[in-house]
């Protein structure tokens, strides 16, 4: 049995300040000493990287589409193995999901299958004695749900606080704390810049984390809140591990130093999920941080690159003045050497992206839209590549702006229902919008390191066993790939 205090952070809706309350309570945990672990509900790596800031590890992302509702308390209790509190924030409202799956992927959802106690976050900048017909709202709706208790925020006045403080009493309600309106500013940069300003230490982040954190040490009964989390039970599972699994044996080198992945991102980490990383050591690699904004050449003998889905689509020209690092990359891909991106690193990949060459590895033309696609797709594999067997089943989520003309290379990467087939198998690459979570997929990390192991020739066929790629990206003296228009639409995406 392993017990980690823990609380859920929700709120009714989006918009009641949850996020900001979730990165202000690690910091104030933290400044007090205590070792600390932040989590997101949801696929959101943004949320996650702030709340990592915030408690000087990685934040990790709880995705029960992603990693399957079995694998959301493993991956808690290993995110937080050690520390004296975990602190998950919620998505949407409490009963809410992106998908309509409540019972099984809402905050409710996970906050069950945690056993943790959960504290609402509610704006009552416009509300009276009704905050308790509200709270009584949430606690009936689900009475297996363990709502422990309600933090205030954009509290008017002392005497709007003492009303709200004797409507919650008389539902007995604790409430840990009431901030005013002014307290929790708009201080985190822009979320445009992506998980950008925590991977390179950005002062702006740093400063808007400490503002928050003082914000909460100031109004919230950090003492009462921590013994709520520390009633949290057992939980009777063991925690995940990136060795479990005879995948992950059957990947390891025999012996030896292991072979260089190259891993995209920067200081305060990558843009991968945390437990890329930690697959990628248990399958024997050496990982190395690729920093593509300042670093112009490749780790030395690097074998294998990942690109993250977390790549910021909005820092085009930054990519695109690195023509060095755009150069090693373009070779290390023609070379036959395994190179895996998801989301934005598959524009990174193509020739150009709004008129700024790119690395030039696929024969594709990106291009930023207004209109956001997002949400979650069940992809079937089109092809062996090191991601994926063919007519393998894969979940994954994507959110961009920018689109790429072809969506899909001769030997394109995936399908799914409602859309033509999207990304590129070339040689060793596999490039595509869609971002899987890899521990839901060990397999990845064993298929990507067995190819950095073997020789290019070997790694041009395929892990599964299909033929060499048809060329579908720009290489010096092969032929490029089919263009053709690209209708976009949320339902083709």
């Amino acid at each position: 049995m392993t017990v980690v205090p823990r609380l859920v952070l929700s709120a009714p809706s989006s918009g009641h300040g949850k996020n900001a309350l979730a990165i202000g309570l690690l910091a104030a945990f933290a400044d007090r000493g205590l070792d600390v672990a932040g989590f997101k509900i949801g696929p959101d790596q943004v949320d996650a990287a702030y709340l990592g800031l915030a408690s000087g590890r990685p934040g990790r992302t709880l995705d029960p589409r992603l990693v399957g509702t079995e694998r959301v308390a493993p991956l808690l209790l290993h995110g937080a193995h050690g520390t004296d509190l975990a602190v998950v924030q919620g998505s949407m409202g409490l009963y809410d999901s992106l998908t309509g799956r409540s019972e099984t992927e809402s905050t409710a959802a996970v906050a069950t299958v945690l056993r943790s106690p959960v504290v609402l976050v509610v704006d009552v900048a416009a509300m009276g004695q009704s905050v308790a017909a509200l709270v009584h709202g949430f606690r009936a709706y689900d009475e297996q749900l363990w709502i422990g208790g309600v933090i205030l925020n954009r509290v008017a006045s002392t005497r709007h606080e003492q009303l709200l403080r004797e409507a919650l009493d008389d539902i007995g309600v604790p409430v840990y704390g009431a901030l005013r309106r002014q307290d929790l500013p708009s201080v985190l940069p822009s979320r445009r810049h992506g998980v950008l300003p925590v991977l390179e230490g950005a002062g702006e982040a740093t400063r808007a984390v400490r503002r928050l954190g003082e914000a909460v040490t100031a109004t919230v009964d950090l003492e009462r809140l921590l013994g709520l989390a520390r009633s949290a039970p057992a939980l009777g599972m063991p925690q995940w591990s990136p060795q479990s699994g005879d995948e992950t044996d059957r990947g390891r080198p025999a012996g030896g130093d292991g072979p260089v992945v190259a891993l995209l991102g920067g200081p305060g980490g990558s843009f991968s999920h945390a437990e890329t990383a930690e697959l990628l050591r248990a399958a024997g690699a050496q990982v190395r941080t690729l920093d593509p904004f300042a670093d112009e050449v490749l780790p030395v003998d690097t074998r294998a690159l990942v690109v993250g889905g977390a790549l910021p689509e909005s820092y085009a020209e930054r990519l695109s003045a690195n023509r060095r690092l755009c150069i090693a990359v373009a070779e290390l891909a023609r070379a036959g050497r395994p190179v895996v991106a998801e989301g934005a690193g598959l524009l990174w990949l193509a020739r150009e992206l709004d008129g700024l060459p790119m690395c030039g590895v696929l024969d594709a033309v990106g291009s930023m839209r207004d209109g956001l696609v997002i949400g979650y797709r069940e992809a079937t594999a089109q092809g062996d590549s090191v991601v994926a067997a063919g007519g393998e089943v894969v979940t994954g989520h994507k959110e961009h702006r920018a689109v790429l003309t072809p969506r899909g290379g001769q030997r394109p990467a995936w399908s799914w229902p409602g859309g033509v087939p999207e990304g590129f198998i070339w040689r060793g690459v596999h490039a595509s919008q869609l971002v899987p979570h890899w521990a839901a997929y060990p397999q990845i990390a064993t298929r990507l390191v067995a190819a950095a192991v073997a020789e290019p020739a070997t790694a041009l066929v395929g892990v599964g066993g299909g033929g060499p790629a048809g060329p579908a990206g720009v290489a010096a003296g092969e032929p490029a790939g089919v263009v053709a228009s690209d209708p976009v639409g949320r339902s083709s995406n």
